[in-house]
């Protein structure tokens, strides 16, 4: 019995998978496997593991359902491969090309010595087809974009069958034996980790928000974005599938300001992929800061003011509100990224990686590309960056965004009775004020953890220096 490898790795999903796909061809046996690296478990951040495990519980339920199953096997890749390869009559192993440094790293090493095949199915346009005319790649993203949208679509991957080859026995004996998933607690709860829920999120997506897409996908109290990040982070949706129904809808709007707001999201499909090929290219991204001349801003030594920012109580009720976002769901609106991140950087002077880290230890959808991509652009140090003159007034971006508090109060339920005017700046509210909707600043809600012009004309001195 000649026997394929499908190498499970952020493709938790059955349909429209390319990996899949192409192991399917040629063989009469398929072993779905899934690998517990431990160079990539020894300090997992717990809300993306959650919902890596919900996720592969999920797909071996659909699996079995077309009569095959999941198999885990817990190693260091290229051993689990190799003792695979040893026990069973494994004619090719296939997975789904990955661009971080340390999957082409590993992928490299196992491809010298194993019949592996990798696959393009995380991403629309490779890296390495997208480049200027001498064949460097693009730091900066309008450019990167158009030649981006000038390049054809490939294919989208076929639908699964309905029924797949048997999953042969495994009996290794070098690695830990075959373990049932390990699944501990769920995933957040507000993103249950199904294919059945990214495909129901995509179409009632593209259904609604999507044609005012450009007017609402700031406004943080208002369901204006698709919340399909942590689903195309694991691949429980295809990119194709989601570029696809994009575009069927743009093909079928008959507004002006409906092409625009569909045009806008497929315009942030392709930031995801800028940022993947600027990891590709630029690998030290993860390490420091892009540009050579911005590694050494005289940032700021102070924990006590970074856990005040963690734990959402600077006194700025904006950033408080996304910061216990981020602690409540474990995803935070893409606006309130972009205010707390400049918050931290910029009126608190702490080194953006600090930030970085603990997105990455908190968010479901964390992805080190674009995490690492929008650190650097809100602290000006990164490709297509923010000028590091352009610092976000709290104030007026929790005016601008969430202009009734109704963000604020849902988030922060000690500011819950404070008067509209008061909202964005509680500590403006007089004694008398406070007293009468029971809330004290300084007391039950923290007053300013700093002034907001001072911080302004401190960074700015410090990026001059």
């Amino acid at each position: 019995m000649q026997t394929n490898i499908w190498w499970i790795r952020r493709d938790l999903r059955i349909d429209h998978n390319p990996a899949l796909n192409a192991a399917l061809d040629q063989t009469n046996a398929l072993i779905p496997l899934f690998i517990i690296d431990p160079q990539l478990s020894q300090n997992p951040a717990t809300p993306r593991q959650n919902f890596l495990f919900a996720g592969l519980e999920g797909l071996n339920n659909n699996l079995k359902k077309r009569g095959s199953r999941l198999v885990i096997l817990e190693g260091k890749p290229i051993q689990v491969l190799k003792q695979l390869v040893a026990e069973q009559n494994i004619l090719r192993i296939f997975a789904e090309e990955d661009y971080s440094p340390y999957a082409i790293q590993r992928d490299k090493a196992i491809q010298k010595e194993l019949p592996l095949t990798l696959v393009k199915g995380l991403i629309l346009q490779h890296p390495e087809w997208v480049h200027k005319t001498n064949g460097s790649p693009y730091s900066t993203f309008t450019p990167y974009s158009k030649v981006w949208k000038s390049l054809p679509i490939p294919p989208p991957p076929s639908a699964a069958p309905a029924v797949l080859p048997p999953c042969p026995e495994v009996h290794a004996e070098d690695f830990q034996p075959q373990i049932p998933i390990p699944f501990k607690n769920p995933a957040p709860a507000d993103f249950p980790a199904t294919e059945k829920e990214a495909v129901k999120r995509l179409k009632k997506f593209t259904e609604s928000a999507i044609a005012t897409y450009h007017q609402d996908r700031n406004m943080l109290n208002q369901p204006g974005t698709s919340h399909l990040s942590p689903y195309l982070r694991f691949g429980l949706i295809s990119i194709h599938t989601a570029y696809q129904a994009a575009q069927e809808t743009h093909t079928t709007a008959t507004s002006t300001e409906a092409h625009k707001g569909i045009s806008t999201w497929i315009n942030e499909l392709i930031w995801r992929e800028f940022y993947i090929n600027i990891l590709y290219h630029f690998p030290y991204v993860l390490k420091t800061a892009y540009y050579e001349n911005k590694r050494n801003i005289p940032w700021r030594n102070a924990p006590q003011d970074l856990e005040r920012w963690k734990n959402g109580t600077t006194g700025y009720p904006i950033v408080d509100a996304c910061m216990r976002q981020l602690t409540g769901m474990k995803w935070m609106h893409n606006r309130g990224r972009m205010i707390v991140a400049s918050f931290l950087v910029k009126d608190l002077l702490i080194n953006w990686q600090e930030g970085e880290k603990w997105f990455m230890q908190n968010l479901v959808d964390g992805d080190p590309a674009a995490n690492n991509g929008g650190w650097q652009w809100t602290a000006g140090v990164g490709t297509d960056a923010a000028p590091y003159f352009r610092i976000f007034n709290p104030i007026l971006q929790s005016e601008k965004f969430d202009p009734h508090g109704e963000f604020i109060r849902k988030w922060i339920p000690e500011l819950k009775n404070v008067p509209n005017q008061y909202i964005h700046q509680p500590w403006l509210m007089p004694i008398e004020t406070q007293q009468q909707f029971g809330c004290q600043i300084g007391k039950t809600y923290p007053l300013p953890i700093v002034d907001h012009q001072a911080a302004k004309e401190r960074t700015l001195n410090a990026y001059k220096t």
